[in-house]
């Protein structure tokens, strides 16, 4: 895999020299009027326009590599990472490619959904959205349950529909 003064040196059509010149510059604290300006020497001539994207790029691609590490860390902690699934988190050039591959190892924030499920609702909302043609109240009486939360066929069926919400969204 590229370091990323190669990818922008690619994107750029110029020189990795360069590119690492103006990024030791950019990091120094110089800005991309001064570089452009006055340190035209150093970095070999960008222009302000290349030294422009050039910032914009470093900082998405830093911004990149510093999630795809700790995204990393988090499905390693979690035991999950795979040979496979590490490969495809490298092989990433997007920030959302990358939120897309470590969304179903994502710590979820407890949802209503998760709360459902935790009541035992789970084999409601799957008997329904399999059955259609069964009827959801009287499906709810049995999973009626004031211990787990489940008060009344209403808290029940709204349930099931937090879970279904939450798979669907997920799939899309």
């Amino acid at each position: 895999m590229p370091s990323i003064s190669q990818r922008i040196a690619e994107e750029l059509s110029v020189n990795e020299k360069q590119v690492i010149a103006a990024v030791e510059l950019l990091d120094e604290g110089a800005t991309v009027p001064f570089v452009a300006r006055y340190r035209k020497e150093v970095t070999g001539g960008l222009d302000d326009a290349q030294l422009r994207l050039l910032e914009d790029r470093l900082r998405y691609l830093r911004e990149l590599e510093e999630r795809r590490s700790a995204i990393l860390k988090s499905i390693d902690e979690q035991e999950k990472l795979t040979p496979q699934l590490k490969l495809s988190i490298m092989q990433a050039e997007t920030k959302n490619r990358l939120e897309d591959l470590y969304l179903p190892y994502k710590q979820k924030r407890r949802t209503k959904a998760q709360i459902a499920r935790e009541a035992g609702l789970e084999p409601l909302a799957v008997s329904l959205i399999e059955n259609p043609e069964l009827n959801p109240q009287s499906e709810a009486l049995a999973y009626i349950n004031a211990d787990k939360g489940v008060a009344d066929i209403k808290a029940a069926l709204d349930g099931a529909r937090q879970i279904l919400m939450e798979n669907f969204a997920e799939e899309a």
